[in-house]
């Protein structure tokens, strides 16, 4: 379905390569009435009719959109917006317009695939060039418009929900988001001579797409801090173009040292995308792929005492019935809870499954789950570590009045970690007094040795 299947299509016999193609064959193809000039989509793996086939139409749409297909966004943008009366159920232009961001900063849709030599001389684009100018001429358009309908609250969700599936792609996701908020390159992060890129930046009704340019507002420590996490990820390429971002422009380099404790900090919009839907549509599903990193910290889910997957399900009022191993959940329990998260029915509860019942909680505000889902990222069970996450749910817990979070905490500001809680004895004295006077046993031996430590330390 991506850039490489779609080059495949345009050499089969059927189209005669893309350079030799009936343009008027594409007209009414999949992309509006106004889509005369649209690239030809491959054609669907499934033929399917009424509301299970529309489900399984959006999940394969999905799988195919979270891992940067660029037709795949596209067709979501389309079914999200109802184009079609038959998607009427479906219209959500939140959602729509995430999938039209997606597909804009996508470099599947602008990167030069392929060059025809003129006759007279220099070099011409290809058809297939021409027909995703189109898309992406098209998709400005629309997604202006649709923009221009919302209030600040639903920009707010699409730029945080674009920004947790740019999140979930890596450091190319990450150096996407940096080239976002870089006003060194277009609105949705082209290169600023891409013909789209100039037309949206041009004044009036014609051309100019002025709620698009403020949807990522430009912004030097931004764009810093994407790049920053690109390198964080360990790949050579975005360390190399974060020195390049340093040294683009003189005011750049001041930033060094506030941006790296603000990358320490940061935390992803979401545990995970948020399952809204529709009246009568399929919820959004989570089509994010888990790296070899996340799959380890999965299976260490059996680690995790089950007791804890209860007591979530109990909250979100998914269970009655007593359970003791995952083996006795009921199906009707794990079917309720996929439906929560957007997810197909199953036989038996999974590892995701486990995870996602303690994140549902914790977001819907048990303390306990809050206070089991900062462990889990601290330890690496279930989820990668993150102890920027990790302290985020530790206070969250604890403004609920959890002493054990608070203890947590305290072991934080006492030995100290770099960017997330910088090494303070004495909010570490004072946040295990609290959690000690709330009856958390632990904090009373613990409390001794760090009040020894702290009368040792001579003072300034």
């Amino acid at each position: 379905m991506g850039v490489a299947l779609m080059a495949g299509l345009c050499l089969s016999t059927s189209l005669s390569g893309c350079d030799n193609m009936d343009w008027r064959w594409l007209q009414g193809r999949k992309a509006g009435v106004d889509g005369q000039y649209a690239c030809p989509r491959p054609p669907e793996p499934f033929q399917t009719q009424g509301f299970n086939g529309q489900e399984r139409e959006i999940r394969y749409y999905r799988h195919l959109a979270f891992s940067n297909d660029f037709f795949a966004q596209l067709e979501l943008a389309n079914r999200y917006s109802a184009a079609d009366a038959s998607d009427k159920n479906l219209e959500d232009h939140i959602e729509s317009s995430v999938w039209l961001v997606m597909a804009l900063a996508n470099q599947q849709g602008y990167a030069p695939m392929s060059r025809a030599m003129d006759p007279r001389g220099g070099v011409l684009a290809s058809r297939y060039d021409k027909c995703r100018a189109f898309e992406r001429e098209r998709a400005y358009r629309i997604l202006n418009n649709e923009l221009s309908m919302m209030d600040s609250g639903e920009r707010d969700k699409v730029r945080d929900r674009v920004i947790y599936i740019q999140s979930t792609l890596g450091a190319d996701g990450f150096r996407t988001l940096g080239r976002l908020y870089d006003d060194q390159y277009g609105p949705m992060g082209e290169p600023a001579d891409n013909q789209q890129a100039i037309r949206a930046m041009m004044r009036g009704r014609n051309y100019g797409t002025s709620n698009v340019r403020t949807l990522f507002e430009r912004s030097d420590v931004d764009a810093y801090l994407y790049n920053y996490k690109a390198s964080e990820t360990g790949d050579v390429g975005a360390y190399v173009l974060l020195k390049d971002f340093e040294k683009s422009a003189p005011s750049r380099t001041r930033y060094a040292s506030f941006v790296e404790s603000k990358a320490r900090r940061w935390t992803s919009p979401y545990e995970f995308y948020p399952p809204d839907a529709p009246p009568g549509g399929v919820p959004h599903s989570d089509e994010s792929r888990p790296d070899d990193g996340a799959s380890y910290a999965l299976s260490r889910m059996e680690e995790l005492p089950f007791i804890h997957v209860v007591r979530a399900l109990d909250y979100l009022n998914l269970l009655n019935v007593a359970c003791f191993e995952p083996k006795d959940v009921p199906k009707q329990t794990i079917d309720a809870l996929r439906s929560m998260i957007g997810m197909p029915g199953g036989e038996r509860l999974t590892y995701l499954d486990r995870v996602r019942a303690i994140q549902l909680a914790a977001v819907n505000g048990d303390s306990r789950s809050q206070l089991v889902l900062a462990v889990m990222y601290s330890e690496g069970v279930g989820v990668e570590v993150d102890y920027a996450r990790a302290f985020y749910w530790y206070q969250q817990a604890e403004k609920q009045g959890s002493p054990e979070a608070r203890y947590a905490m305290s072991t934080y500001f006492d030995l100290g970690v770099k960017g997330v809680a910088d090494q303070d004895k004495a909010e570490s004295v004072v946040m295990q007094l609290d959690a000690a006077l709330a009856g958390f046993k632990p904090s009373a031996g613990r409390l001794q040795a760090v009040l020894a430590q702290v009368s040792r330390t001579p003072e300034n």
